[in-house]
């Protein structure tokens, strides 16, 4: 793997005004990403956890600046996609994709599957329309697909046919950056492990840098390199993935960890449950924004404003009792 990164934030941060249902006026300020400051190595593949609410899709969109930031820098290999105006950024998200969530609202129902993959090569004209068609039928074979599918509709699809297709738009442009964003959370756990398996094969073989969006940590284990686990907009714990799961050092990733079912029935475990529901983004705890659920908080923690620090060489945690 290469050691050299190829995307870098530095002090990232992304808030959104939040408005009344009712009247449209101002009710607060939603910070949903606070101060992440990453290095991705390139050809790596990083995973990102956290409950719901943490800040782990925005975190990936602010990245790709399809959310500009409040503030902070994103590089993509050396270049600063923040202060890049949308022609230069156009030119560079050839490089740069995306897969969602939701494969059936992702693809625009009324297009063609093979207009819907070489969408990007008709955009940036890439090839001759001949050679778009055979480049749609390549990757329609990549990812495990007939290349006559390319003249249906994508409701002719199943789940996790439709997630495939979704991931051969992402590949058109051969990318060098993927964030994969839940890509297996809305499919049958019968069709998770062939995407999960799939895309594992397309980061090899095209060498793609890819962050991993989950809240299934057994996933997340299975197909990171490095694990970095989010709370209310914030970084909590960043390493290697033996040494996160081997060896957790934030009670919030402790407790993430231990609430893994386990498949051997008989075995049996103590719980450290966490007390209540994750603040609001509206109004985050002082301090160490985990404090009003951390089974080890002290007063401490509602004054001062933890830093990201290595706790072991290349693990870092967020937490001033270590």
């Amino acid at each position: 793997m290469d050691t050299m990164p190829i995307m870098e934030t530095e002090n990232l941060c992304k808030s959104f005004t939040s408005r009344s249902l009712f009247y449209g006026t101002r009710k607060g300020i939603v910070k949903a990403v606070q101060d992440v400051s990453l290095s991705i190595r390139a050809r790596e593949t990083l995973g990102l956890v956290g409950e719901s609410g943490s800040g782990k899709t925005t975190l990936g969109r602010t990245i790709l600046q399809l959310e500009r930031p409040t503030s902070g820098t994103v590089k993509f290999k050396g270049r600063d996609l923040t202060a890049m105006g949308n022609a230069e950024l156009r030119a560079v998200r050839r490089e740069m994709q995306i897969v969602y969530q939701d494969p059936y609202s992702s693809l625009e129902a009324r297009m063609r599957v093979g207009d819907i993959i070489s969408e990007g090569l008709d955009i940036h004209k890439v090839g001759t329309k001949k050679e778009r068609k055979e480049r749609v039928e390549e990757l329609l074979t990549t990812v495990g697909l007939a290349p006559e599918y390319a003249s249906r509709y994508p409701h002719e699809f199943s789940g996790g046919q439709r997630q495939r297709i979704s991931i051969a738009r992402a590949l058109a442009l051969t990318p060098d950056f993927l964030i994969a964003d839940e890509p297996v959370s809305a499919l049958d756990i019968s069709v998770r492990a062939q995407i999960i398996n799939l895309l594992m094969d397309l980061s090899r073989d095209f060498g793609l840098t890819m962050v991993f969006i989950s809240h299934d940590l057994l996933v997340v284990q299975h197909i990171s390199d490095r694990v970095m686990v989010m709370y209310l907009g914030r970084v909590m714990e960043l390493a290697e993935k033996d040494a996160l799961y081997g060896n957790p050092r934030h009670p919030y990733t402790v407790a993430l960890l231990e609430a893994v079912p386990k498949p051997d029935p008989t075995e049996r475990r103590e719980f450290r449950v966490l007390q209540g529901d994750v603040p609001s983004p509206v109004n985050p705890p002082s301090g160490c924004v985990f404090r009003t659920r951390c089974p080890l908080a002290t007063a401490e923690c509602a004054a001062v404003v933890p830093e990201l620090r290595q706790v072991e060489p290349g693990h870092f945690a967020a937490c001033i009792r270590l």
